[in-house]
């Protein structure tokens, strides 16, 4: 399956480049980068360290999307939101791991899988999608006797708080429970508070360092506490699963599909 990356000079990209390279059936069709970068015309392959592939890192990101059968995006907002038009136009399937978009950007996002297959998670990793769903069966059975939080961590160039993944996990709480995640979530808190609501869901954000990300939900009950914690040891767990959608976009309907769609536990 050929896999085209954008932003494929970041961080990211670079792992995201590395993971196609090594993934059995899996190759790479192109990448992209903003205009005037220094990468521009560069060998994908040999950027990361490999032998030449041929396939180039281009400012054209529609050709892009029209050389690929899916392409992966983690990039910002405003680019996600143009490049799932360009899915859309070229009728290619697309992997989204932004988080942070807004309502419009994610209407465009949502237009375009009315037209071909898109997967789109604030996490990728397998461990945090087990996650999700061990959160929805724990306040479900809990009850609302129980306090939700969720605490979360990333490096200090984050951009968007709290984190896509933390969204992920409040309202799967929310889910369980049976309420409105939007109505109950209380993003921070400050000054004289006066006592915690019942029935809300907090969220709590912390930026520092170099931490790939941590994530913690916890149920604060009558006596006792239940806390269910994720933490990443590095990057690459997001690409290798940004590179399964991929690949298990092959043949799928259009349509918006989520992670756990991916490793069937939805």
């Amino acid at each position: 399956m050929k896999i085209g990356i954008v932003g494929c000079c970041g961080r990211m990209g670079r792992m995201l480049t590395q993971t196609v390279l090594d993934t059995a059936g899996a190759s790479l069709s192109g990448g992209t980068e903003q205009s005037g970068s220094p990468y521009i015309g560069q060998d994908m392959g040999l950027m990361v360290g490999a032998g030449a592939v041929g396939a180039l890192v281009s400012d054209d990101a529609a050709a892009v999307f029209a050389a690929a059968d899916v392409v992966i995006d983690f990039t910002v907002p405003a680019a996600t939101a143009t490049h799932a038009a360009m899915a859309a136009q070229a009728g290619t399937a697309m992997v989204i791991g932004t988080t942070g978009l807004s309502a419009e950007q994610q209407a465009a996002v949502d237009a375009a899988a009315a037209k071909v297959p898109v997967v789109q998670a604030g996490n990728m990793s397998l461990g945090v999608n087990l996650l999700v769903g061990l959160a929805k069966q724990a306040a479900a059975i809990l009850g609302p006797d129980y306090d939700i939080e969720v605490v979360e961590m990333h490096h200090k160039h984050k951009i968007d708080a709290p984190s896509g993944t933390a969204l992920m996990l409040g309202k799967a709480a929310a889910e369980g429970r049976g309420i409105d995640h939007d109505a109950s979530a209380v993003m921070s808190r400050e000054g004289h508070t006066g006592p915690r609501p019942d029935g809300t869901i907090g969220y709590a954000t912390l930026r520092g360092g170099d931490v790939v990300g941590d994530h913690t939900v916890i149920f604060a009950g009558p006596a006792e506490r239940i806390e269910l914690t994720h933490r990443a040891g590095g990057r690459d767990i997001f690409a290798r699963g940004a590179v399964r959608a991929a690949l298990w976009c092959e043949g799928k309907a259009p349509g918006l599909y989520s992670m756990r769609d991916v490793l069937g536990l939805s």
